[in-house]
């Protein structure tokens, strides 16, 4: 648990990644510049591409990792 929360990239790339499932806008994002941006917008694409490859709910659980 502390090393997840140690690694913020990774962190910022979750966050974004369920920003993007949820539907958010890319506005949304908390990060303004640097490697936590990047990679939050990262996984909002990845997020928004399985939301219109229908991947939400159960049919995407299997992508999703514990936040």
């Amino acid at each position: 648990m502390k090393r997840q929360k140690r690694d913020m990239t990774s962190r910022a790339f979750d966050r974004g990644y369920q920003a993007g499932l949820d539907g958010r806008s890319l506005d949304d994002c908390p990060h303004s510049v640097g490697e936590f941006r990047h990679n939050w917008v990262a996984g909002w694409r990845e997020g928004r591409t399985d939301q219109w490859d229908g991947l939400t709910g159960v049919s995407g659980v299997h992508k999703l990792r514990a936040l």
